[in-house]
């Protein structure tokens, strides 16, 4: 048995706040008090979220229960072998379960309705087998108003569809009961103190132009990720979306795991073998919209506008072309809460990137808004309370039943509280992406010449961030390396990418250029930017391309939807070089753990020597983005006294570097104060280059052979 389960409660309720906090969702105010005057917004989706969790106890038996709707709904099958098959579907006048199973007669098998619009239909085992055979084929026919017109429907909670593109681009829901369970080998890893994220998609995780499996990254693309030293895997695209191009996010069956990439039990092993590597594994769930698919779909499920969806156009988004969840609606409620708890049992995932939830938090769904930072928009009538306080119960019930689940929110609007627990008055997120930096750097690289790179503003967009939430800091996503755009190698050193990216090659100005922004922008982001880290897949290595999937518009080409792990591979690129510093600066933080250390102090932004000094987990890191000058004896301040050592550098041979600077390098303190700081110490700091430096009874005994082999210590 899971031990998270072992002990899961009865019913989640909100936490008791101490005596010292209010109990009236305001204790957020204590932390910054700036949200004083919007108390009464935070009364109030405090006290609808507290009413909602009443309304639950008092009618399901509590959180715990009500998220176990795919228990009750879709398909189960009893230790008997009775299956039972249940859907929600109160426009419908009458309903039947049709398939392989029946000849697909649409009238054998006509389903019961009770008061409250749910289907049932039982099937009781024959000859001690379950009726309905293994992955057999089948769909829910539905009498609806309008001339009692048949329609056909995939069930909402179905847990697995196929599609074959060559019949038809539809859908196929199939009936999954193997005879044999996957037994999980491995539990769920503790939750990392920092979390080291490597995004990626599985379809895309091969070199070679075509679909990749579950089973292909968890041989090849697993211990990649392992040897890099990331702790964390947020796998995009896995919920079912009949377009692949969408990158996984026009959801049509959201119960299923794409079977693009193979079975459901190809994932399950994907994830115990993650888990047996100590990595903890997050999903990227989309639950800001769905699919307007109707055929294979929810959208108009029971030919009503509005099952699962808000009625007219509040229902519809229409940037993304896609239906929007009524999250003030129960059966909604169980939907989607019942969707979260899903994942976690059946797949083991340990937690959730939450896509789109700015789109979630407010009414205009960030459409044509440019947020200020201005408190007055974070409240008020543009607020979506309903999906507010949807958010709030996903995090309270995964948080209680599940104590090292993480959950991620990708919101660019800066909702202040959205990393605060809701006892607090708080939505309960554990990290949200620090969505401004990425953009800062695509920025400067298209606009302003390196000289003009302003160290005051990067430091500033790196630790802006509210106190007491913590963030994730990226360089660079998925977002990044979308057709249409570039990824930073690519900006970086797009003139020469595909001519002198060989050792056989000259090292030219525009290369080393790149390359060593590359490795500073990383580095820089890595140990400053916040409290976790979040890397796109191949960007590691500075990936040569964009992504961009076979589509209509260029020819159904898997050119551009596939990573070049090749390229690493090959000893004579010098791309290897990039993924040797990745692989050392995730091992090194692993060492001296400064994403979950307290955010670094910053004793120097020197605009005209483009330097940047600041310490952070007893690690004093100093950059040079200067693109010319060179610095002997820079003088640095530091607070702890005695002999330091380099135990990062980006200027090393192995990194693609020019090697000015000694790896073994060690230099002492100078007892007076500077910058700030009590001691200085004096070091050499060349054009483009930067270092992390370590007290020496920090480092291991075999630290130089730590250092040769690039794990940076």
């Amino acid at each position: 048995m899971d031990p998270l389960n072992e002990a899961a409660p009865d019913s989640v309720t909100a936490a008791p706040p101490s005596k010292d906090i209010p109990s009236d969702g305001t204790g957020i105010v204590a932390l910054d008090p700036y949200l004083d005057p919007y108390k009464p917004a935070l009364r109030s989706r405090f006290s609808k979220a507290q009413q909602w969790i009443k309304t639950i106890n008092d009618t399901e038996g509590g959180l715990e229960k009500f998220s176990r709707g795919y228990e009750r709904f879709g398909f189960t099958v009893s230790p008997d072998g009775t299956i039972t098959y249940r859907e929600w579907a109160p426009n419908a006048l009458r309903a039947y379960l049709i398939g392989d199973f029946n000849g697909w007669n649409r009238d054998s098998h006509e389903m019961k309705r009770d008061p409250y619009g749910v289907w049932e239909i039982r099937f009781p085992p024959v000859n001690g087998k379950p009726a309905i055979e293994h992955d057999s084929k089948l769909k829910i026919s539905l009498v609806v108003p309008n001339d009692h017109a048949r329609q056909e429907r995939i069930p909402a909670w179905i847990k697995r569809v196929t599609q074959d593109l060559s019949v038809s681009p539809v859908y196929d829901a199939r009936f999954w009961n193997p005879p044999h369970a996957y037994q999980f080998k491995h539990p769920r890893p503790p939750k990392p103190l920092s979390a080291r994220i490597y995004e990626a998609h599985v379809g895309i995780s091969s070199p070679e132009p075509k679909v990749a499996t579950y089973k292909e990254f968890t041989h090849n693309t697993l211990p990649r990720i392992r040897d890099l030293g990331y702790n964390t895997i947020q796998l995009m695209a896995i919920m079912e979306h009949a377009y692949y191009a969408s990158f996984g996010y026009q959801i049509n069956s959201f119960f299923a795991a794409s079977s693009r990439y193979g079975f459901p039990d190809d994932l399950k092993e994907l994830i115990d073998t993650a888990h047996g590597m100590g990595i903890t594994v997050l999903l990227d769930v989309v639950h800001s919209h769905a699919s307007k698919n109707v055929l294979d779909g929810l959208n108009m499920f029971d030919n009503s506008d509005h099952l699962y969806f808000h009625e007219g156009a509040r229902g519809r988004h229409e940037l993304w072309d896609s239906r929007l969840f009524n999250y003030g609606h129960h059966e909604v409620l169980r939907f989607l809460l019942s969707n979260l708890r899903f994942w976690m049992e059946e797949y083991q995932f340990d937690g959730f990137r939450f896509d789109g939830v700015t789109s979630m938090l407010y009414l205009h769904h960030g459409i044509g808004t440019g947020f200020s930072g201005g408190y007055h928009e974070y409240f008020g009538p543009s607020v979506d309370e309903d999906g507010v306080v949807y958010l709030m119960l996903a995090n309270e019930m995964l948080h209680a039943l599940y104590p090292d689940c993480i959950t991620i929110a990708e919101d660019v609007s800066g909702m202040p509280a959205l990393c605060i627990k809701l006892s607090l008055g708080g939505i309960g997120f554990d990290y949200r992406l620090a969505m401004a930096v990425p953009d800062l750097y695509i920025k400067w690289l298209k606009e302003k010449q390196d000289i003009e790179w302003d160290m005051g503003n990067l430091c500033f967009t790196l630790t802006n961030r509210r106190h007491g939430e913590k963030t994730i800091a990226y360089a660079e996503s998925h977002d990044q390396a979308l057709v249409g755009d570039k990824t930073l190698l690519f900006w970086l050193c797009d003139a020469q990418m595909y001519t002198h990216m060989s050792t056989l090659s000259d090292f030219t100005p525009v290369i080393a250029r790149g390359m060593a922004l590359h490795k500073l922008i990383r580095l820089i982001t890595h140990s400053l930017g916040g409290e976790a880290y979040l890397n796109f897949e191949g960007n590691e290595f500075g990936h040569p391309e964009w992504l961009d999937f076979p589509r209509e518009g260029n020819g159904n080409s898997f050119h551009y939807a596939r990573r070049q792990f090749n390229l690493v591979d090959d000893q004579m690129l010098r791309y290897r070089f990039l993924n040797e510093f990745d692989k050392a600066m995730q091992w090194t933080e692993e060492k001296y753990g400064w994403l979950h250390a307290p955010q670094a102090y910053v004793s120097l932004k020197n605009e005209s020597d483009k330097v940047v000094v600041f310490e952070r987990a007893g690690v004093l890191f100093v950059f040079n983005f200067h693109p010319t000058e060179s610095f002997t004896d820079y003088r640095v301040g530091v607070d702890v006294a005695g002999t330091y050592r380099v135990v990062l550098n980006t200027d090393s041979p192995r990194f693609g570097g020019l090697g000015r600077i000694q790896d073994e390098q060690r230099v002492f303190t100078t007892d007076f104060a500077w910058n700030g700081r009590r001691n200085f110490l004096q070091v050499y700091v060349p054009s483009r280059t930067a270092v992390a430096l370590a007290l020496e009874e920090t480092l291991d005994p075999g630290w130089k052979n730590s250092v040769s082999l690039g794990f940076g210590y």
